[in-house]
């Protein structure tokens, strides 16, 4: 806030959008110490990026042939706090994300700067393993004794915790268009608001950001109408693939990472990157560690399958690396995988 506003910015606190115009861009203010509505016109442009329940959006929603659709998964989550321990260090390692997958359901804990660990419970809200079920402190640690027993003694505070905090919900933000003439856009959450399960929302809104940017930096007087049908031809397709892509983690998190033929599919993906780092790169790493578009990591998932597929059936990955008729099966698997992958970056 204080880069913004020394680059000439003026922020307005305790200020909460009531209503958008999206064809004059005046704004309606409910502002926390005034009783009347306060409003700001004359924008030249409007960005909305004011989150998954955008009041800008919400204008959009009200316009004809406008398409929106938020879609809520089954399960809900709750925060839980592991301390760091007796002496003041974290209780676990710290250079990991923990995960105690159950199936349906899940648990993780990440590291924080003070040596503590913020826990997540996913759960379903109903059913027979649900947040409806968890309604006494007695619950809570039968629950927790059945199927994390060993987190016990790393969250002395479950039961507080567990009815302080919130239970909160998951949702998915999909809609079209993300702009009007050239007079406002949507940006990040407001336009495609995504689970949390690949930790990339916030990273999604800073590439808008950066796409937005580059377009900018194109031109030096821009036609606003072709520069914003151009940001949302390049993010919308981005925008939905993340999206997709986090729903499908969560069903590696909670489910398949208990799955020994899938930690062995991982170990084969990360020698391949070793291997062959010019060519393959596993999709998890495409979104983590990359550049590359949420849209060609999503399209190259296939190729990865089948590729995949091809050298686990060879049996043990290992041993066949010392058999020269199994690394010549691999070298053609790997030109194949690569054409794959050329043409999928050649159709986006």
């Amino acid at each position: 806030m204080s880069l913004a506003e020394s680059c000439g910015a003026k922020i307005h606190f305790n200020h909460r959008v009531h209503q958008v115009d999206i064809d004059t861009n005046e704004i309606q203010f409910d502002v926390e110490s005034k009783d009347e509505k306060q409003t700001y016109a004359n924008h030249d442009l409007l960005i909305g990026a004011d989150g998954a329940f955008s009041a800008l959006r919400n204008a959009y929603v009200k316009k004809d042939r406008y398409n929106y659709s938020q879609h809520y998964i089954g399960h809900g989550y709750k925060e839980l706090v592991i301390p760091p321990d007796e002496n003041g260090d974290f209780s676990i390692k710290k250079e990991a994300l923990h995960i105690w997958p159950r199936r349906n359901f899940m648990l993780i804990a990440l590291p924080n700067t003070d040596r503590s660990f913020t826990c997540t419970l996913f759960l379903p809200f109903e059913g027979d393993e649900s947040f409806e079920q968890l309604k006494t402190p007695a619950d809570v640690r039968r629950f927790f004794e059945i199927h994390f027993p060993d987190t016990l003694s790393l969250i002395p505070n479950l039961e507080t915790d567990f009815f302080q905090n919130p239970t909160s919900s998951l949702v998915t933000v999909r809609c079209f268009p993300w702009i009007h003439e050239d007079k406002n856009l949507l940006i990040g959450d407001a336009a495609h608001a995504i689970v949390p399960f690949y930790g990339q929302g916030m990273n999604a809104g800073f590439e808008d950001c950066r796409i937005l940017a580059e377009l900018l930096d194109e031109t030096e007087n821009p036609d606003w109408h072709e520069l914003l049908k151009k940001y949302q031809h390049k993010r919308k397709i981005n925008g939905d693939a993340v999206a997709d892509l986090a729903l499908q983690n969560f069903i590696e998190m909670r489910d398949k990472v208990a799955d020994p033929e899938f930690l062995r599919r991982k170990f084969i993906e990360k020698e391949l990157g070793k291997l062959f780092p010019e060519i393959f790169n596993s999709v998890y790493e495409m979104v983590s560690f990359s550049h590359t578009s949420y849209s060609e990591a999503i399209r190259s998932q296939h190729a990865q399958d089948i590729l995949l597929e091809k050298v686990m059936q060879a049996g043990d990955f290992q041993t066949n690396l010392n058999n020269p008729s199994f690394q010549e099966s691999l070298k053609n698997w790997m030109q194949e995988y690569h054409k794959a992958i050329k043409n999928i970056q050649a159709s986006l």
